[in-house]
Order: structure tokens, then sequence, then C-alpha cells
């Protein structure tokens, strides 16, 4: 069974195309025109071993919030996507990640419920030209899109770079956990056998 999908929207303000493999390796080609947002998405798909491409364009004229909120739907849509049945899934994952002085969390349940829980505390509202504000925006558009529920947290930090880094990768080490088959389970791993 493959776990792959691929996503194509377009609207008045962005045109989004991703492709995802949930078992892949970790390999990525990210191109939006948000170039940290492509930073954090090449770190994402690393550490949760899902091979990403992701092509995005949209009115960053305007600022970046609508490509990076699209983004994160279409990224979301795309996992839901290739998650299929969910049957045989571990279904949950938490990770902690430290960045040097920085330190994150993050517990995910492939659910089927959207749910965010976000506290984060950045010490700047820019990291060069992206406003900090968008990455619960792309994690809240992620939570929908995907059904799936997402708490996120920094621990600690002073650099806000380091904070979001630490976000992406434990939201990668989760999903990756998340995501694993366990051999034990035989159907989909809830009382109601469906999520």
């Amino acid at each position: 069974m493959v776990r792959a999908a691929d996503i194509y929207r377009k609207t008045g303000e962005t045109e989004i195309m991703a492709r995802i493999n949930l078992d892949g390796k970790g390999h990525s080609n990210i191109h939006t025109q948000v170039f940290f947002l492509n930073h954090m998405l090449n770190l994402f798909s690393r550490h949760a071993l899902f091979d990403l491409e992701i092509n995005a364009k949209g009115d960053v004229e305007v600022d970046f919030h609508h490509l990076v909120e699209d983004v994160g739907i279409v990224l979301g849509e795309a996992f839901l996507k290739a998650i299929g049945n969910k049957e045989g899934i571990k279904r949950y994952g938490s990770f902690y990640v430290p960045m040097d002085e920085a330190l994150a969390f993050c517990s995910v349940d492939i659910s089927g419920r959207p749910f965010i829980y976000f506290n984060a505390e950045f010490t700047r509202d820019k990291v060069g030209e992206f406003d900090v504000e968008l990455v619960k925006e792309f994690f809240t558009a992620f939570a929908n899109n995907a059904r799936m529920t997402i708490h996120l947290e920094t621990i600690r930090g002073e650099n806000t770079h380091h904070m979001i880094e630490a976000l992406f990768k434990a939201f990668g080490r989760a999903l990756r956990e998340a995501v694993a088959f366990d051999p034990r389970e035989k159907g989909v791993p809830s009382t109601k056998g469906i999520l």
C-alpha cells in the first residue's frame, strides 16, 4: 500500500501543488515565495521522513499570510488523503526537540477531529521578513484540513528562529511516530472502529 497523495489548489490569491509520501526517506523539494517557510518545511520533511514536494505562489506583495495559510491547507489535505483508512497505525505521537537554548514539544492524534492547542511566546515579531504569527496560522490550517489534533508548545527559548525550528522538528517527529505501523494493531486504533 502506497501512502502518498497529490493535491492541487488554485484560488484568487494562491496556486499550490503538494505531493507527499508518508513512507519516504525525508527527501524534499520545496519552492514557495516564503524562504523561511521553505526552510521549515525542509526540516519537517527530514524529521518526519516524509518525501515532500511543494510548489506554491501567491499574492506575497500583500503579505505572506495567504500563501502560508494555504500551504498549510493543501499540505493538510494531502496528509489526510495519504493516510487513507488509518488501519494499523499507532495514531498518537509525541516528541520534545531541543534547539540550542530552545525546547519545543508536540503531541498529535490522527483522530479525525480537528483541534489545535498552540502555546508559544516568541521574542520577536519577525524572522527576517517572516511574521512569526503565521506559524500558528500554518499549523491551524494543517490541523483543520488533516482533521487531526495537534498540541504544540515552546517550553523555553530566547532565539525566535530556534523556537520555531524546534516546533517544526517536533511536529515532524511526532507525526513520524503517529503514522508508523504497529504490528499488533489489526484494525483502526479506536474502540469506535473508525477515525
